[in-house]
C-alpha cells in the first residue's frame, strides 16, 4: 500500500468536544441551538424569579393570618394597610374593606346587596392575584412541550446535513459519519436540556400556585362570613 492509500485509509481524528460539536455543525443547528440555549437561560430565570416570589408570598400570608386572627380591630387593620401596597390575603381583605366603607359612608346605605357585592369583590381581587401569581408559568409549558421537537428538528437537519456531506466525499467509515451524527444529536440532547427543567417546575410551581389560591378562597369565604354577620347586626340594629 502507498502512502497516499495509507494516508486515506487512517483515521482522521476529530475534536468531539461540546464546543467543536457545535462549531462544526450546521447554520440551522447552531441557530437551533443558540435558541434553545437562550429559552434555558430563560426557563432557568423564571423558574428562580417565581420561587422567590412565592416564597415572599406565603410569608406575608403567614404575617397577615397572624395579625387577622390576633382580635385586632378590622377598622386599625385596614387602616395599616390601605396605605401601602397589598398582595395576598391583604389584598383580598383591603378590597373587601373598601367595599363595605364605601357602602356604609354612601348616602344611599345599600345594605342588602351589600353581601353580593363584597363576594364579587373578593372573586375579582382573587384572580388577579392568582393571574399575577400565574403569569409566565406558560412560557415553562410552551418550552417544556416544544423544545424537543425544536431540537429533534435540529437533530433532522443536521443529519440530512451530514449524510449529504458523506456522499459527498465517498467515504462511509465511522470516524467520517460519527462526527456528523453526533453534531445532530447535540441538538437534541440541548432540546430536552432545555425542556425537562420547564416540565418540572412548571408542575410543581401550577401546584404551589393552586394551594394559595385555595388559601385566598378559604380566607375570602371566612371574612364575606364575618361581614356578612356584621351586616345583619346593623340592618337588626336599625330596624
Amino acid at each position: 500500500m502507498n502512502p497516499a492509500e495509507l494516508a486515506q485509509a487512517a483515521p482522521v481524528a476529530h475534536d468531539m468536544s461540546l464546543f467543536s460539536l457545535f462549531w462544526q455543525a450546521n447554520l440551522v443547528v447552531k441557530l437551533v441551538m443558540i435558541g434553545l440555549l437562550g429559552a434555558s437561560v430563560w426557563c432557568w430565570a423564571i423558574i428562580i424569579d417565581k420561587t422567590l416570589l412565592y416564597a415572599r408570598t406565603k410569608r406575608a400570608m403567614d404575617r397577615f393570618e397572624d395579625v387577622f386572627w390576633s382580635g385586632q380591630s378590622l377598622e386599625e387593620l385596614f387602616r395599616s394597610l390601605q396605605s401601602r401596597p397589598a398582595t395576598g390575603l391583604a389584598a383580598v381583605f383591603v378590597a373587601a374593606m373598601r367595599e363595605w366603607k364605601r357602602s356604609f359612608e354612601g348616602s344611599g346605605r345599600s345594605f342588602q346587596s351589600l353581601p353580593q357585592r363584597i363576594d364579587k369583590v373578593l372573586d375579582v381581587t382573587i384572580q388577579r392575584e392568582v393571574e399575577r401569581l400565574d403569569s409566565r408559568l406558560m412560557i415553562l409549558a410552551s418550552i417544556g412541550s416544544a423544545g424537543p421537537y425544536i431540537g429533534l428538528f435540529g437533530t433532522v437537519v443536521g443529519i440530512m446535513s451530514a449524510f449529504t456531506s458523506i456522499a459527498a466525499s465517498k467515504n462511509t467509515s465511522l470516524a467520517v459519519v460519527a462526527p456528523g451524527i453526533a453534531e445532530a444529536l447535540f441538538a437534541t440532547a440541548i432540546g430536552l436540556f432545555a425542556a425537562i427543567p420547564a416540565v418540572l417546575a412548571y408542575n410543581k410551581l401550577q401546584s404551589e400556585v393552586a394551594k394559595m389560591q385555595s388559601r385566598l378562597e378559604g380566607f375570602a369565604d371566612e371574612f364575606s362570613a364575618i361581614l356578612s354577620r356584621q351586616i345583619d347586626e346593623r340592618i337588626s340594629r336599625a330596624a
